[in-house]
């Protein structure tokens, strides 16, 4: 890639090897349950992250609608994160399309939730009252600088989920950038979740798709859900093969993005006009925001940055001056040095001006 491009880890593009493969795909009409590639990749998942079945679909957001609607009837109510993904990101569509009410819990700094919450938000037996039906969680939670959420917390709350007759449903988009930041097999971050959404489409480099998995009777029913979200597909072992070297080989390979987010991070912290908290920097995601007395905005370094370096970073938040910085695999370590000498080039001439004046 000649663009050093950081605003998300969905940036990333196939690797010649997954070109080759859709290339040679063995496709057949997966509606009808005919497509070896997609199969495959189904089978794949399942064992992967212990569970009876998988169920490919288009997206992260198809993927966490398709268990929501699955799990939840209209009228029902789902308890989940207010920074989460679903809740933030996914223009609200549990409720367009479901009437499913989501009950929001703010999210610790390690993604994670408090426990009391989730038993405090669970709704008792009353006539005025929804039904709670759904916990959901995230990992890692990208509401919370890419945090990995630990096996023995997703334990904890699947154990609430069964005292009180509800499902737990595990929005893995990066869930093996978990895995590899908790050194723990992704099938242990979710032993005990009823369903799991895992993204190929980011880290993972596949140009298209999510999987979602879950028991043999969840994904029949579930089954019905994506095709009337219009994701029946035909042919689609051409993406799904792309998706079964991104669940075997590259999954495989996070942790050297996550080594290049703390090597990135910590030269960030000895840089002028940048505060970072390098504790917050978990797996693959930064956050830094420039500081009052920075002598450029968070627009202006943007723009700086792609006109002068041909290096994209997303302003997270104008307000708060902040960026979010994703590494992926089109990032290797003689990138974050090009990025470093970047923002040193911007940043300390402008401070060494502001001083003289």
């Amino acid at each position: 890639m000649n663009t050093i491009d950081l605003r998300s880890d969905t940036v990333t593009v196939p690797t010649p090897e997954m070109r080759e493969a859709m290339a040679t795909a063995v496709v057949g009409d997966d509606v009808y349950g005919e497509d070896p590639t997609i199969n495959e990749l189904e089978a794949t998942a399942a064992e992967m992250l212990g569970k009876e079945a998988a169920l490919f679909v288009v997206s992260g957001t198809m993927g966490n609608l398709t268990s929501v609607l699955t799990h939840c009837g209209r009228g029902d109510e789902m308890i989940l994160g207010k920074q989460s993904h679903i809740f933030r990101y996914e223009v609200a569509s549990a409720a367009a399309y479901g009437g499913i009410q989501p009950n929001t819990i703010p999210v610790l700094p390690d993604g994670t939730m408090n426990l009391d919450d989730i038993r405090d938000n669970i709704r008792g037996e009353n006539s005025h009252f929804p039904t709670t039906r759904l916990i959901c969680l995230e990992n890692t939670h990208g509401g919370a600088v890419g945090a990995p959420v630990t096996a023995a917390y997703v334990a904890q709350v699947a154990e609430i989920a069964r005292a009180n007759h509800l499902k737990l449903h595990v929005d893995g988009a990066r869930l093996f950038n978990a895995a590899a930041a908790l050194n723990t097999p992704a099938r242990e971050l979710v032993e005990h979740a009823d369903s799991v959404s895992i993204c190929l489409s980011k880290g993972l480099c596949a140009p298209v798709g999510s999987v979602i998995v879950g028991s043999r009777e969840f994904i029949h029913r579930a089954h019905r859900v994506r095709k009337s979200l219009g994701g029946g597909m035909r042919q689609a072992g051409i993406l799904a093969a792309a998706g079964l070297i991104a669940l075997r080989q590259m999954t495989q390979r996070l942790h050297e993005d996550h080594a290049n987010a703390r090597l990135l991070a910590e030269g960030l912290a000895q840089l002028p006009g940048i505060d970072i908290d390098l504790n917050s920097v978990k797996t693959n995601m930064i956050f830094f925001a420039l500081k009052p007395d920075a002598p450029l905005s968070i627009e202006e370094l943007s723009e700086q940055l792609k006109v002068k370096y041909n290096i994209l970073m997303r302003p997270y938040s104008v307000q708060d001056r902040s960026v979010r910085v994703v590494t992926h695999y089109w990032i290797r370590q003689e990138h974050v040095t090009a990025i470093l000498h970047a923002l040193r080039e911007l940043l300390a001439p402008n401070y060494q001006r502001l001083a003289s004046d």
